[in-house]
């Protein structure tokens, strides 16, 4: 007998016994579920109480690291294989002993036992491996705001990651007299404040870059999707930062440059933050490249990679507002396909809660450019330290973006001051033929990701009958394959075709690095979501003009992602070995909840009946896309 999910609502114990009665022998039928309707309690945040020793561990906790968010932790800031220690010298030969003398020696003398030390204890022993993060702080901050920050960011450091603070002062006007001696004062306050939670500071007052591009910048002809920084640095100009570093100190610089006459003037901390990034990521190459033998820079524990493996953005307007959410922040942002939508639809009346908001966006784009490929910048709160400690560990944000909008739209944890993570991304384009699909790269793509090898004929046959669009991620990293599946005749309109999601694909060197939520959100626009104003984004798709349908798909049942599905779809039915998920049209929802008003959806609406059923004699019909495993 087939079973499936059952939509969850609030009722008293009474009425919870009724229901239960009556569902024993009316819920034979079909039904599903409505994730709207589910309102779980979320414990308050308790990042306004006062702090106490247990909240660094409680900050670890709240962070609900995956395995593969460890994994990827440990590889960045684990303990790094020691070089092996040269055999020890042999002994003097020692003088030839009588008889009586050996045996009086041998009992004397404890067995030479060296036990070999636990890997536990030997990995706790081994030093840290340090990595350094970009910070702006975007003052002014009262002192218990500017303690909060402090304390985000020794827990950061306790965890391997060391910042370089620039900070800046929006309401310090340019040009006036007594602006630089604010801005020292400015920065002996964070100094202090780090002090205060136990961290050592040093304030490097002096300028590390200069005004002006870096030379043959001008001349360069490489195409790029970001603007240069107006300012520049040679690893020589960061002899200071670097000494900071080695002596456990968190450097903090005001925002000053050397023009062309050698004079200390005061810029932007934009033009600061983007030359560091990247003059510290061209010294870090500098000094790997004189890397010579076996030596490297975990031989010293007090040596740091100078490689920003973070950008944060710490201010009092938090995330970068989004037109989806109604000025809520955007959860997470692929700069390469987002950033010129996300400009275009910022609302000019978030100008004056965000007023820094697209600047540091540009800021953002342009220093990813320089950082790796992993690397993420996160725009933040002062309200927070224990976001920042999950966005170092998981490298993801605070929720999913992939998630059911009611979801996030209900969800306490999408707030004004809910950061935004922001990451260089990929290219996000919809095909809709055969023929623009490129067929050996797809080929590639699917058995990596699913490990087996593609029936190649079959596939691409059935591909051609029953295609409906391809979303593809860059030079397919990721791809999701709807088709549309044919129907019984007689079918309602409502259910026939079914939308089929038929692959959803990631290459493993890319799983964790956000290109799964943007494949999702992308999909979520082209199918379920579609009819609704925030699903109207520039990626050759349908730009959300169109009516949304019911998105279907099946998964093995012992299929380590279906976690994951569950999240995210509106509910599922187990089939043996398989598992059925789909996601309702959400425009259908919308308009069917404001039409009741406070009545609300009922268990099994009109359009529902049946469909189950049908969908599960089409879907669970589709053949295998696989050759038979040897």
């Amino acid at each position: 007998m087939l079973a499936s999910s059952a939509r969850i609502g609030c009722r008293s114990a009474a009425s919870s016994a009724a229901l239960h009665s009556r569902s024993a022998q009316t819920f034979k039928a079909f039904y599903a579920t409505i994730r709207s309707l589910r309102h779980s309690y979320e414990p308050p945040e308790p990042d306004d109480v006062e702090p106490s020793e247990k909240d660094f561990i409680l900050s670890l906790l709240r962070a609900n690291p995956s395995l593969r968010d460890t994994k990827s932790y440990l590889a960045s800031f684990g303990p790094r294989p020691q070089p092996s220690k040269p055999p020890a010298p042999k002994p003097e030969e020692s003088p030839i002993l009588a008889d009586k003398d050996a045996a009086a020696e041998s009992e004397t003398k404890p067995p030479d036992i060296k036990p070999s030390p636990s890997p536990v204890v030997a990995s706790i022993l081994n030093p840290v491996y340090r990595r350094t993060a970009l910070v702006k702080l975007q003052a002014p901050f009262t002192d218990r705001q500017l303690e909060s920050i402090a304390r985000g960011m020794v827990y950061l450091e306790k965890l391997g990651l060391v910042s370089v603070i620039v900070v800046e002062n929006d309401q310090l006007p340019k040009g006036d007299g007594g602006e630089r001696a604010a801005l020292l004062e400015e920065t002996m306050r964070v100094v202090n404040a780090l002090e205060k939670q136990g961290a050592r500071a040093r304030p490097v007052l002096g300028a590390v870059v200069r005004l002006g591009p870096k030379p043959g910048d001008e001349d360069s002809t490489e195409p790029r999707d970001y603007l240069l920084p107006e300012a520049h640095t040679f690893p020589s100009d960061l002899i200071h930062i670097r000494s900071a570093l080695r002596a456990g100190e968190i450097p903090v610089l005001p925002p000053l440059a050397l023009d062309s006459f050698c004079r200390s003037v005061r810029v932007d901390a934009n033009d600061v933050i983007a030359a560091l990034v990247r003059g510290m990521g061209e010294a870090a190459a500098l000094d790997n490249s004189q890397v010579h033998g076996d030596e490297s820079p975990s031989m010293f524990p007090d040596e740091i990679d100078l490689t920003p493996l973070r950008l944060m953005i710490i201010t009092r307007e938090g995330g970068v507002p989004s037109y989806a959410r109604q000025g809520l922040p955007h959860l997470l942002i692929n700069l390469t396909s987002e950033y010129s939508y996300i400009r275009e639809t910022f609302d000019p009346r978030w100008k004056s809660a965000h007023p820094t908001a697209l600047s540091n966006l540009e800021l953002a784009r342009t220093c990813l450019a320089f950082m790796p490929p992993s690397s993420s910048a996160v725009m933040v709160s002062h309200r927070s330290p224990s976001h920042l400690i999950g966005n170092l560990i998981t490298n993801k944000p605070a929720v999913s973006s992939s998630l059911p909008h009611a979801l996030l739209q209900g969800n306490r944890k999408v707030t004004p001051h809910t950061p935004t993570l922001l990451r260089r991304g990929l290219p996000i384009r919809v095909v809709r033929n055969v023929a623009e699909v490129d067929k050996g790269k797809m080929k590639a793509l699917l058995e990596q990701s699913f490990r087996r090898e593609l029936n190649e004929d079959a596939f691409w046959a059935r591909m051609e009958r029953d295609l409906d669009f391809v979303i593809i991620a860059g030079d397919y990293a990721g791809a999701a394959i709807v088709t549309r599946e044919p129907c019984a005749p007689g079918t309602p309109a409502a259910v026939a075709p079914i939308t089929y999601l038929d692959k959803f694909a990631v290459l493993p060197s890319h799983q964790g690095d956000g290109t799964v939520d943007f494949l999702w959100v992308a999909l979520h626009d082209e199918t379920y979501g579609l009819g609704l104003p925030f699903s109207a984004n520039p990626n050759g798709g349908k730009e959300g003009k169109g009516e949304g349908r019911d998105l279907v798909w099946r998964s093995r049942a012992d299929n380590p992602v279906n976690k994951w599905y569950f999240e995210r779809s509106t509910g599922h039915l187990r089939h043996g070995d398989w598992v059925l998920f789909w996601c309702d049209a959400e425009v259908r929802l919308k308009t069917e909840e404001g039409r009741r008003a406070s009545a609300g959806l009922s268990y099994l609406e009109e359009w529902e009946k049946g469909r189950l059923a049908t969908w599960s004699d089409v879907v669970m019909k589709i053949p295998s896309s696989w050759k038979p495993k040897n």
